[in-house]
């Protein structure tokens, strides 16, 4: 059964409000993640406790406890001269900034002619997710495992 420090395998698909697929383990084996560590969002971690290998799963989780709700400061307008060495900035491109509270991970959203409008938030934050899967594997994790704080197995462990 899922409960905290176990190493579990998930095979899953996740689909945004609108519907739209945004992501999945099809084609790329389980997701490997250890229970209680914050390996996973919130609100699927929550959803899968209880859950037995072998179990069928859906969850409806919102922004809050999936990628936190969209915060308009991450958005900033910031001047062309900031990207000098870059020889064409185009909308989606991601750059790391450094800020007061460390770096950053930000998407272009919009270029003006003289300033270039980016956003700090999780592509993902602001919006509810709806997961659908199977649960592959439960085991007891390992020692070296708990200690690192992420399972050793599997393409896709954290």
């Amino acid at each position: 059964m899922i409960a905290q420090d176990k190493a579990v395998a998930i095979q899953y698909t996740v689909k945004d409000e609108t519907g739209t697929q945004v992501d999945t383990s099809e084609g790329r084996g389980p997701l490997w993640y250890l229970h209680g560590h914050s390996n996973i969002i919130p609100g699927l971690e929550k959803a899968l406790e209880g859950l037995q290998e072998g179990d069928d799963f859906s969850a409806e989780v919102p922004a809050e406890e999936a990628y936190g709700e969209h915060r308009e400061e991450l958005v900033q307008r910031v001047p062309m001269e900031a990207f000098q060495g870059v020889e064409k900035v185009e909308i989606g491109m991601v750059f790391n900034a450094q800020t007061d509270g460390g770096p950053l991970q930000v998407a272009v959203t919009d270029v003006e002619e003289d300033t270039v409008v980016v956003d700090g938030n999780h592509p993902l934050a602001g919006k509810a997710l709806a997961f659908n899967g199977k649960i592959e594997t439960v085991r007891d994790a390992s020692s070296e495992e708990l200690e690192h704080g992420h399972v050793h197995e599997g393409d896709n462990a954290h």
